[in-house]
């Protein structure tokens, strides 16, 4: 009879099993949830820990579930209350894990060796240094300081945003650690993140052995330096690689505007077949941006659409955007913006900008009045792209209501960029003297951009008087800028003033300044070749202003 009890619970232990293994989305979760409220299995407590098992740990997206769930056990014990603050320390949520905590505390339940690393992880993720500090109290409180697991989490947290000493401290206390490839790791990506890269170095060549966590770092530490030799150099070191590994080479020629060695390591990337994530697309969208290459960029899109990711992640798809609209297509910008079934205010923010910058003024006002409506709440971002819009449309009117708008309803004190638009609204318009008292009294001081586009606004509605007012507002910014120069020669060209042109040419002379070298691009068979136009400094300029000629 008893053998045949201890088969009966060896049956149910491996269907358990099974059953658990095969649950791996929501729907089947609350499926096997309903079986255990009609079967009474709600207050099994074997049952439960398998529940918030896979809820919490296993299953993807299902987090908040569990906290539903687990809201309703009187009597969890510590693997449950442990498995629930690693569920919510790993979510997007970890500031739960903490709360979780206290609640644990408060009902008098004793934490082990294995809720504190998962305490120390959310800390971590939310950069909470002084809860991390308190923490770290309660472990000595409770006599968890030696163990492995604790004291690894310790130096992680101590080393990343805690206090770097602390975890040398830590590090160097125990002989156990000095075999220990994840203590190595962690105190060297803590210099590594910190910037202190000789220090992360040293660490890293004094380990006794090395995972590919510690070779990740510190490419990663030199490519966010823009050391970009050494990160390369130890990247065709590594014995293996992953995508980590080539993300952190591709980020970081992207932002040292390497984008076209970039784009060549995503091809080696796909050549060795490995295979690409969000974050790779990431970087190469940006590159193709900064590149402005329409071409490589759409090529970049079918990758991603071949990937399987039709409904685009919200960080992609504001990329995308970003990408066509200042690759010059903003129809394909606006497809991707449709497209997309979440959206949150960047990507409202680029499609309205796009808009805006390629002149479809009416087609960006009205796109900001959806978003307005969409309950989305508009930042300084959206109004650049607003107030841009209406600068292009000639909408002065407009221009002052969603200015004033953005502080009276948004609360959104407005930055030079905003001012530079409300300046530039004006100028276009030809209200030259409204925007010469709107620069007087503005609540920041103006930059040599907001004093520029005025003098640009008197050159096209050839305002001297005004022009020359604009120029000495440079001038006393010492800008040294040859435009600036040129700006107002043209002015009093423009007018027949020929004395004014050369006192203006003179004084760039005398300041040792030289117009810039025009120059076209002709782009042929896919090369790029560049035509030049030089100008003598002493001649071409005196025939060009003799002449009348705009030489801007």
């Amino acid at each position: 009879m008893l053998r045949n009890v201890t088969n009966d619970r060896s049956i149910h232990r491996h269907k358990s099993s099974d059953l658990w293994q095969r649950c791996t989305n929501v729907r089947l979760l609350k499926q096997i949830h309903a079986s255990m409220l009609v079967n009474g299995f709600n207050s099994n407590a074997s049952a439960l820990r398998e529940f918030i098992f896979a809820s919490a740990v296993t299953i993807s997206c299902t987090i908040d579930y569990a906290h539903q769930v687990f809201a309703f056990i009187t009597q969890p014990d510590t693997f449950m209350w442990n498995t629930i603050i690693r569920g919510s320390a790993r979510s997007g949520n970890p500031f739960n894990a903490i709360s979780l905590y206290n609640q644990m505390e408060s009902q008098y339940f004793k934490p082990d060796c294995f809720t504190f690393p998962y305490l120390f992880k959310a800390c971590t993720k939310l950069c909470w240094a002084k809860m991390g500090f308190g923490i770290h109290g309660k472990v000595v409180k409770f006599g968890f300081e030696s163990n492995k697991f604790v004291r690894n989490a310790l130096i992680h947290f101590h080393a990343n945003c805690g206090d770097l000493s602390v975890a040398a401290a830590l590090f160097d206390q125990s002989e156990e650690t000095k075999t220990d490839v994840v203590a190595w790791s962690a105190l060297t990506a803590g210099y590594a993140r910190r910037g202190n890269l000789g220090i992360a170095r040293k660490l890293f060549d004094r380990m006794p052995e090395r995972d590919l966590v510690s070779w990740n770092v510190m490419i990663t530490g030199y490519a966010k330096q823009g050391e970009m030799e050494c990160a390369r150099k130890l990247f065709d070191e590594v014995p293996r690689r992953d995508v980590v590994t080539w993300n952190a080479v591709i980020a970081g020629y992207v932002s040292c505007g390497s984008n076209t060695k970039a784009l060549e390591m995503f091809e080696e990337m796909r050549n060795v077949g490995e295979q690409p994530d969000e974050v790779t697309m990431l970087s190469l969208l940006s590159a193709c941006t900064g590149q402005g290459d329409l071409e490589i960029g759409q090529k970049i899109h079918s990758s991603i659409l071949e990937k399987g990711s039709r409904n685009l992640s919200i960080l992609l798809g504001n990329s995308l955007i970003d990408m066509y609209a200042k690759c010059g297509n903003i129809q394909r910008a606006l497809e991707v913006f449709d497209g997309m079934m979440n959206k949150d205010v960047s990507t409202w923010n680029s499609a309205i900008g796009g808009l805006a910058f390629h002149g479809h003024a009416e087609e960006s006002i009205t796109l900001f009045q959806d978003m307005l409506r969409s309950k989305i709440k508009p930042n300084e971002i959206t109004f650049v792209g607003v107030l841009v819009a209406c600068s292009h449309a000639g909408n002065v009117e407009e221009g002052k209501r969603y200015f004033n708008l953005m502080r009276s309803e948004y609360k959104i004190e407005p930055n030079i960029k905003h001012y530079g638009c409300m300046v530039d609204i004006l100028g276009r318009a030809g209200l030259l003297n409204e925007a010469f008292e709107f620069v007087e009294t503005m609540a920041i001081d103006p930059n040599a951009i907001v004093w520029r586009t005025l003098l640009g606004a008197c050159r096209i509605h050839g305002d001297v008087e005004l022009g020359q007012r604009a120029n000495e507002q440079l001038l006393r910014m010492k800008t040294n800028e040859s435009g600036d120069y040129v700006l107002l020669s043209n002015i009093f060209a423009s007018h027949g003033e020929w004395s004014g042109a050369e006192k203006v040419r003179k004084s760039m002379d005398d300041n040792g300044l030289m117009k810039e070298a025009g120059f076209s691009l002709i782009e042929s068979n896919n090369n790029m070749f560049v035509n030049q136009f030089l100008f003598d400094s002493k001649v071409n300029k005196s025939i060009n202003i003799l002449e009348g000629k705009d030489v801007s």
